[in-house]
């Protein structure tokens, strides 16, 4: 019989305030006690059958409506709680209808995750069926690939590590390179550790970038690399020896979990060294305020690439001499992720940088071009985004280019404070998402996935502009 109480508080507490009555009013006109009225507003008794007619009869109430209004939710949440992963957290249904009643929004948003979570795990099992038919089964396990470990840690942190900068600088200083730090860093390689620098011919180290022969004590280089790569693999290969202290200080702080992690990871910080030692954070902060982070005027000053200019202004985040809040991602023309890191991490969830309406998509048809856009995400919030294409090593006549494209971005508060605030604010704020999946956008050209938080209008009468309709 318990099931067949209904509990409505919140609904006739919606009836009344429409009809603009207080809660004595209202109890004269359904001819019981204000006292009762407000226990059944908070839930502690149900509606009886007489006081379901006498609401029919007085404010034309529909009955079923008012009986089944949230049987539909309840059934649905009845369905999350029953999840393996939630069983025992409720002790029966009473909680489920109070959150179903009072809070019908709350409720959809629970339900829109859990779609969201069965529909990945769905496609994780799909992953590993598929991976089990090839043989490769056995090698899955709970834990993250080294790789993804490593992303997950750098991606999420501020790109900026306080000890390594320092000691860059510091050793920059020794150094004293003018405006020749190849030179300077060749000569200091020779002279305090016997290794000599060579570049070879692609036939010769077909496969690399750069290589060190411990027997030899020479360091190899590929001569598919551009100068500035070249200058980079060289900044490398110092870095690792004068701030190897600092590096694996900073390597220990991330607390990775295997070998294989931490040799990923010492790379990305003895890149993150080359930078700090190529353009000094003092001198490269001061120069950027004063370009007003013109990343073309930037590399030209430092004597670097657009891509290394570019992941050095989401470095500057040193106290007290901070620079504008920088983020950046790097991808390929079929959309793989090859970095993403920011002065205060990625904004995986403000920004998700997967919107197929983004710069960085329409760079691959203007290569080397820049493109300034104001995006604005679905919540109101507008970024700053540049755009531009990279060119890779050098490939042979054989071979294709390696091309991939960058975006930096800020929130549209600190535009100004740039030179491409100007070019973004002659166009208006184009409309984008976190990515299709989680993107809710009507009438979207560019829409490549249906959203997992609706389900598809299948109406064969009605097609929409995308090809992905949805209710």
């Amino acid at each position: 019989m318990a099931e067949n109480k209904i509990f409505a508080g919140p609904r006739i507490r919606r009836i009344r305030n429409a009809l603009g009555l207080t809660q004595t009013a209202m109890a004269e006109e359904l001819s019981i006690s204000p006292s009762y009225l407000n226990l059944i507003e908070r839930n502690q008794r149900p509606l009886t059958v007489q006081l379901l007619l006498r609401l029919a009869s007085v404010y034309k109430v529909d009955l079923d409506e008012l009986q089944g209004e949230s049987r539909g939710s309840v059934r649905a949440l009845r369905e999350v709680f029953a999840d393996p992963l939630l069983a025992g957290e409720l002790p029966g249904d009473h909680e489920l209808v109070e959150l179903a009643e009072a809070a019908p929004n709350v409720a959809g948003g629970v339900l829109k995750l859990y779609r969201a979570y069965r529909e990945q795990a769905g496609r994780l099992s799909d992953l590993a069926e598929l991976l089990a038919r090839e043989g490769r089964g056995a090698v899955l396990s709970g834990a993250l690939l080294p790789l993804d470990e490593v992303r997950g840690k750098l991606e999420v942190r501020p790109n900026y590590f306080a000890a390594i900068d320092e000691a860059a600088e510091r050793f920059h200083a020794a150094l004293a390179p003018g405006d020749d730090l190849a030179a300077a860093l060749k000569a200091w390689l020779r002279k305090e550790h016997g290794v000599v620098l060579r570049t070879l011919p692609v036939h010769a180290m077909p496969t690399l970038r750069r290589r060190f022969d411990r027997h030899s004590m020479r360091l190899f280089l590929s001569e598919r690399l551009s100068p500035f790569d070249q200058l980079r693999e060289i900044a490398m290969e110092a870095t690792q020896i004068a701030l190897r202290d600092e590096i694996l200080a900073e390597l220990d702080l991330l607390a990775l979990s295997t070998d294989e992690a931490r040799r990923i990871a010492r790379f990305e910080l003895a890149r993150y060294a080359a930078h700090a030692l190529m353009m000094p954070y003092e001198a490269f902060h001061a120069t950027a305020q004063r370009l007003r982070y013109d990343i073309d005027l930037l590399r030209s000053r430092f004597g670097v690439s657009f891509e290394q200019a570019a992941n050095r202004v989401t470095t500057l985040q040193r106290p007290g001499k901070a620079g504008v809040p920088f983020f950046l991602l790097e991808i390929d023309n079929a959309g793989h992720r090859f970095r993403r890191a920011g002065a205060q991490g990625f904004p995986q969830a403000r920004f998700g940088g997967g919107c197929p309406r983004l710069g960085v998509h329409a760079a691959f048809s203007q290569p080397g071009q820049i493109l300034v856009d104001r995006v604005e995400m679905p919540d109101g919030l507008s970024f700053l985004t540049v755009s531009r294409t990279l060119e890779g090593p050098q490939a042979a006549f054989h071979e294709r280019l390696r091309r991939t494209a960058i975006l930096l971005g800020c929130e549209a508060d600190h535009a100004g404070e740039t030179v491409y605030a100007a070019g973004s604010a002659e166009n208006a704020a184009i409309p984008v998402g976190a990515a299709c999946r989680l993107c809710e956008r009507q009438g979207c050209l560019a829409r490549a996935e249906p959203p997992v938080t609706r389900p598809l209008g299948l109406d064969e009468m009605v097609a929409g502009l995308s090809l992905f309709d949805f209710q």
